[in-house]
């Protein structure tokens, strides 16, 4: 069961995912699926195509048809789902895909009728099919569409204005599968750009493929210095995006900043991890702001229930529901992005004039998938008569974990849907009172484990 997550499924190749899961995994989903056609894609990792046949398998057990649409990145995927191909429109779709993890692990990204298939609908699909006998075997039928093709075309079009940029362009695929789709992009535009690890290969030979971790900017950030103007990095597949000047690595939260520049007053919804900053600076502008849990899932949902125009991530997950169709395209970001600096936005001159913040990078403390949520609820009893000692607490929110609004700042306790740690993150306008605000919480989140006798890192 521990490979169905919150928002995908996940696991290892041959150990958790094989012929006989994923055929029922195929199966399983294809019973919640009301239409008669799924796209399916897939990423570089070397046994994406394996178990591509095996989902097949199952999902024509249940009764439906294939359209193949081979190596693409996850936003292809989705796009598909948006698309007719010869008058055929998919009811799902399926990506199969490990994202930013090691090239031993693979999962399944879902979306059913444009909306993710996600939480208690992924629980219940494991319950199901523990136990379950394998589908019978029917005859394979799998249609093969060019979704690639569509997706760049309307890249070029919609943004052919670009044509003529000046500036000097750097990017690093590390090795995913965006490698398949941004460089005839920007061919198709015209753009001088300079790319690094481009080829897809899942093995990730050069850097580990997920740009929210700093070291595996190390290479693109020194061809940055000697040969660009502007630079961009992707995970595994090509959903996230870190954006980097001469002066910031440029997080989700700023990035959903400058994008609202050239919005008309939008709705944007951020995560809990999202600097208060983001959302004062959002509302100055007399932009609405909403905060919400974390998890691309989760985001996408809340954008179609209440409108909203953009959402963001703070590991750089953008969701543009504003001149596109409302789901995380790393892609679809980059060339954003470059608009603003085409129409003369100065990224760096922008990102100074905000209020000077002091924060930390996602820490992550190791627990347990059983413990990780009853020490959320142990540290929430904990805050409500806090020690002697601790900061003032102004409000505390719990969409998402808990975070802890202080007089000059905050602090972030949540339980990961995906892995089994309790992230935090602390934010301040005065440095030294963002580590108070780490080590108290730290103290309390310490003081928990104790009560529930649990024992972690």
């Amino acid at each position: 069961m521990s490979i169905y997550r919150e928002y995908d499924i996940r696991g290892i190749y041959e150990e958790e995912l094989h012929e006989q899961s994923v055929t029922k995994i195929g199966y399983v989903l294809a019973m919640n699926i009301c239409g008669k056609y799924v796209a399916v894609g897939y990423d570089a990792r070397s046994h994406s195509s394996i178990l591509f046949e095996y989902l097949v398998a199952g999902l024509n057990a249940g009764g439906k048809i294939v359209l193949n649409m081979g190596l693409v990145p996850t936003p292809v995927n989705y796009f598909a789902s948006y698309q007719a191909f010869d008058g055929i429109e998919a009811s799902a779709s399926v990506m199969i895909t490990g994202s930013h993890n090691p090239s031993e692990y693979n999962g399944f990204k879902m979306t059913v009728d444009k909306a993710p298939f996600f939480g208690e609908d992924i629980y219940a699909m494991g319950r199901r099919i523990e136990g379950m006998s394998m589908p019978e075997k029917v005859e394979r039928q799998v249609i093969s569409i060019n979704a690639k093709e569509r997706y760049i075309d309307y890249m070029v079009e919609n943004f052919s204005h670009l044509k003529g940029m000046k500036e000097r362009i750097i990017y690093d695929c590390g090795n995913g599968v965006g490698g398949v789709v941004l460089p005839e992009i920007f061919e198709r535009l015209g753009l001088h750009v300079k790319g690094i690890y481009v080829e897809p290969d899942g093995t990730f030979p050069n850097h580990h493929p997920d740009p929210s971790v700093e070291r595996n900017l190390a290479d693109v950030k020194v061809l940055l210095e000697k040969e660009g103007d502007i630079a961009f990095a992707y995970d595994g597949d090509a959903d996230r995006i870190a954006v980097l000047t001469h002066k910031n690595n440029i997080k989700g939260d700023m990035m959903a900043l400058l994008y609202a520049m050239r919005m008309d007053k939008p709705t944007i919804i951020g995560e809990v991890k999202c600097s208060q900053v983001m959302y004062d600076e959002l509302e100055r502008r007399g932009c609405k702001t909403v905060m919400y849990k974390t998890g691309h899932s989760n985001l996408k949902v809340k954008m179609k229930e209440i409108g909203a125009d953009l959402a963001a991530e703070v590991s750089g997950h953008i969701f543009f529901k504003e001149r596109y169709f409302g789901y995380d395209d790393a892609i679809y970001a980059t060339l954003r992005m470059l608009e603003l600096v085409h129409d003369g936005i100065d990224l760096d001159a922008e990102l100074a004039k905000l209020p000077q913040v002091y924060s930390t990078e996602e820490i992550k403390v190791e627990t347990t998938e059983q413990e990780k949520f009853k020490l959320i609820e142990a540290l929430k009893a904990l805050l409500e008569n806090p020690p002697s000692d601790f900061p003032e607490i102004k409000k505390i929110i719990d969409i998402d974990g808990v975070r802890v609004i202080f007089e000059q700042g905050w602090g972030l306790v949540r339980a990961s849907n995906t892995t089994p740690i309790l992230v935090t993150r602390f934010e301040s306008t005065d440095a030294r009172m963002a580590k108070v605000y780490e080590a108290k919480l730290n103290a309390l989140i310490a003081t928990a484990k104790e009560n529930l006798g649990i024992e972690f890192k």
